[in-house]
Order: C-alpha cells, then structure tokens, then sequence
C-alpha cells in the first residue's frame, strides 16, 4: 500500500509540474501573441495607407527639423539685434513664418488621410468579427477601440516623432553649447528608460481590465439592473483614476529631474565665464525643449499599453 500511494503521489507531482509548465508557455505565448496583433495591425495599416502617410509623415519631419534649428536662430537674431544688425535679425521671423506654413499644411493634410483610413478600416473589423460569430454589442465596441489604431498615426505617431527629434537634437545641441548640461540630460534619459519597462506593464493590466469592461458595456445597457450597472461604472472609473493617477507621477517624477537640470545649467552659466545673451537663449530654450518633449513619455507609454490590448482584441482577417 505504501508504494502505491508512493507512486500514486510521484504521478500528480509530475502532473502538476507539467501543468504548471503549461501555464507558463501559455502566458508567455499570449503575452507575445498580443504584442505581436498590435504592431501587425500597425504594421498592415502602414503598407495599405503607404503614400498617404509618407506624404502627411514628411510634412511632420519638416516641422520637426525646423522646430529643432530655431532656438539657434532666434539665439543669433538675438545678438545681431544688439548689434543692430536689422537683415540678419529678421532671418528669424522667416523661420517662425516657415514653421506655420508647414504646421498649417501639416494639420489640414493629416484630418483627410486619417479620416479615410478609419472609412476603410471599420468595414473589415466588422466583417471579421462577424466571421469570428461575436455578438454585436462586441463588434460596435471593436468598431469604436479599433479607432486607437488611426488615432496612433494622427496623433501620437507625430507626437512621438516630435518627441524624440526633440529630445535627441536638444541633447545634441546642449552638449554642444554647454557639454555638462547635455552630459546631465542624457542620464536623466537613461534614469527613465530604466523606469519604463515596469511602468508599461502595470499601465498593460489597467487597459485590460478596462476594455474588457468597455466590451460587456452596450450589454449591460441593454439587460443590467441599477446595481449591476452602479458597480460596472465605478469599477471604470477606478481604472481610469488609476490610470490618470499614474500618469500624473511619471509628469511629477519628469518634472523633479527637470528642475535639478534647470538649476545645473543656470549654476553653471552663472558662475562660468561671461556668456552672450543669444548663448543664454540658446541653452534655456534647448533645455525647455528637451524637458517638454519628455514630458510626452507618460502620454506615449499610456498610448502604447492601449494599443496593445486593442491589438489582441480587434482584427481586420487581414493580419
């Protein structure tokens, strides 16, 4: 009796250690398998809408460039106003007048390409959802998480080109000007590119819960009692909370780092050697820049975690 009950206790020891395994490989398969719909989506949408989004994308390029260089400008038109130098001055102003021509033609093309694209890709995602027998109150909330994968390119695509243009030319041009500043700004991109990976993964469970929530809400519209209904939109609105909450830290933590740089540049610059005023122009407007387009980093990570959960629930049959 002793050896069976021996051997029957070496089988389910196996059988939960093989199930266990299971589990993980599942997990780890689903994790991938998400991330994986989400930038194939992204992807797909790219090669169907390719000569719209290199037209709109290389009108946001311009602006960057140009958004980048005019802090050096207005730091020479600066020193050639207090030499009276009038022609060298008003360089400046052609380049603010630029960067609103291009913005203006950026912004007038991009609602047109974007608009069309969600046109085009509603249709699909109904179709395939339909094949996949969903009900309906699942398909119109596909329909609607769908548009996330549009509002990315119109919106937080460019945000994020601006942003690291930004960050990479600002960090360039203050090593330049002032090289222990710049040397300060890129170890407080490090800083937070160590933070990122945890800070994406709590922001990837929040989006989960709350689109699954978003999913069952036209069905709880339709049948729920006031209780079930009551409770539905206080658990949204936690998770929104929470997501806000987070948000607000990371532009807290951003903004802590950003006034320590702030202060070494201007101990730097004043305790240094006499400086020129377009220098001191120069360096505050790279630092100010640098710091706002950081400051996009909570915004972009939200966005991102979004995305990834929209990418495991919605598809077109085309990916």
């Amino acid at each position: 009796m002793s050896l069976l009950t021996l051997s029957d206790c070496s089988s389910n020891v196996a059988k939960i250690e093989q199930s266990l395994k299971i589990t993980f490989y599942a997990k780890k398969t689903m994790n991938q398998t998400t991330t994986t719909n989400a930038w194939t989506m992204i992807r797909q949408l790219g090669s169907q809408h390719g000569k719209k989004l290199v037209w709109t994308f290389s009108l946001v390029l311009i602006e960057n460039i140009l958004l980048v260089t005019y802090p050096l400008f207005a730091g020479f038109a600066i020193n050639a106003m207090t030499h009276g130098e009038l022609l060298m001055a008003l360089v400046y102003a052609l380049v603010v007048l630029g960067m609103w021509a291009v913005g203006a033609a950026r912004r007038s093309v991009d609602t047109r390409t974007f608009a069309r694209i969600y046109a085009q890709l509603a249709v699909p995602v109904i179709l395939s959802q339909r094949n996949n027998q969903q009900i309906h109150s699942t398909i119109a909330a596909r329909v609607a998480l769908s548009r996330g994968f549009v509002d990315f390119f119109e919106t937080h695509l460019p945000m994020l080109i601006t942003s690291v243009i930004s960050i990479v030319g600002s960090a360039f041009m203050l090593l330049i000007l002032e090289p222990v500043v710049g040397v300060g700004a890129l170890l407080m991109i490090g800083l937070f590119a160590m933070c990122l990976p945890g800070f994406t993964r709590i922001n990837n469970m929040l989006y989960h819960r709350l689109n699954n929530r978003l999913e069952k809400e036209v069905g709880f519209i339709g049948m729920a009692k006031e209780y079930t209904l009551t409770r539905h939109y206080l658990m949204m609105a936690r998770l929104r909370i929470r997501l806000s909450d987070r948000e607000a830290w990371g532009y807290l933590a951003i903004g802590v780092a950003s006034a320590a740089l702030f202060a070494c540049a201007i101990a730097i610059m004043t305790l240094g050697q006499r400086l020129d005023a377009g220098h001191i122009y120069s360096v505050m407007t790279y630092l100010w820049m640098f710091v706002m387009s950081l400051d996009d980093g909570p915004t972009l990570t939200d966005q991102y975690s979004k995305l990834k959960d929209i990418g495991e629930r919605v598809s077109t049959g085309e990916v």
